[in-house]
């Protein structure tokens, strides 16, 4: 998935880009042509500082890369998008998904949010089962 920017000025605002005020401090990206002095500029224009991955040093995209993988296999390879609007409901899911219910082996099976496990369970505990995604995925817990 990529960060289509229009060519045309005042047609693409920042809010429209990054809503509920999530504009990063920096984007990151490659040096592939699309990314042209007009996106520099677009992005420049949203107070954000762009930063180019080192000449022809692909590890440097690791981390979007990897994440744009797990995006692609645990929620688009399942759903069939409608429109923009689909897909932006879908994509705001599935980063709470990722960050608070979803657990990362480079983090111990912890997730980045931080969410403890639950501790002091019994044989006969009840577990309820939360959907996420639209039932795609389930976040379990200890009944009350």
């Amino acid at each position: 998935m990529s960060l289509a920017i229009p060519r045309a000025r005042g047609s693409f605002s920042k809010c429209e880009a990054f809503p509920y005020d999530s504009a990063p401090k920096y984007l990151v990206f490659d040096r592939a042509a699309n990314f042209d002095g007009s996106v520099v500029d677009t992005i420049k224009s949203f107070g954000i500082e762009p930063k180019r991955t080192t000449f022809q040093s692909p590890w440097q995209n690791g981390v979007a890369e990897r994440f744009v993988g797990s995006c692609r296999r645990d929620l688009l390879d399942h759903v069939i998008v409608v429109n923009e609007r689909h897909l932006k409901r879908l994509m705001n899911e599935y980063v709470c998904y990722y960050h608070c219910d979803r657990t990362h082996l480079g983090l111990a099976k912890q997730t980045p949010a931080g969410r403890q496990a639950s501790s002091g369970t019994t044989v006969n505990a009840n577990v309820v089962s939360m959907p996420r995604l639209g039932g795609l995925h389930h976040r379990y817990d200890l009944a009350a």
